[in-house]
């Protein structure tokens, strides 16, 4: 899964996992302001790597293990990070709310979809990024140092370092 390969979302491995960063994403999702210890224990837990980022809550993952977070990194409420693959955040870089960034992907044959079979491509998004809210960021896409995503935007290929994309699908502007 974690490669790109094909795989069944039902595996029972792959099924503890996400019940166990249920439990967490659960548990992260009743903290309020000031929890402050309680938040980074949860992290810890829960995510491949923490470079101490806030995180408001609610935060939704699908394993949690495969999110690593640079130093500094800001998420605003209502996040979602679909982690079948891995998903790099650099530091200093800020989300906004309801942002999506999405590993996760499904096969274009319909007979491959068909069997059950899923696939994914990691996320890479630098250092001081900023993320408008509700951008989605498709598989397997890479964001450079600096670049700044507007809101709503649906990033389908890579962005510069520097560049500044909007719109559906999105582009430098």
């Amino acid at each position: 899964m974690i490669a790109g390969e094909l795989y069944h979302a039902s595996d029972p491995e792959l099924v503890a996992a996400r019940k166990q960063a249920q439990r967490l994403m659960r548990d992260y999702n009743k903290t309020v302001y000031g929890d402050d210890d309680a938040r980074r224990k949860i992290l810890g837990d829960l995510l491949g790597s923490d470079g101490g980022a806030v995180i408001r809550p609610p935060f939704y993952v699908d394993y949690g293990s495969n999110i690593h977070l640079g130093r500094g990194v800001f998420l605003n409420y209502g996040c979602v990070l679909l982690d079948v693959c891995p998903i790099f955040i650099g530091d200093n870089t800020q989300i906004g709310p309801a942002v999506q960034i999405l590993t996760a992907d499904h096969p274009r044959d319909p007979a491959v979809r068909a069997q059950g079979l899923e696939m994914g491509r990691a996320i890479t998004i630098g250092a001081n990024v900023w993320i408008g809210g509700g951008a989605l960021l498709l598989p397997g896409v890479t964001i450079g140092d600096d670049a700044v995503i507007g809101a709503g935007a649906v990033v389908t290929r890579d962005v510069a370092a520097g560049d500044t994309v909007a719109g559906n699908p999105a582009r430098p502007i």
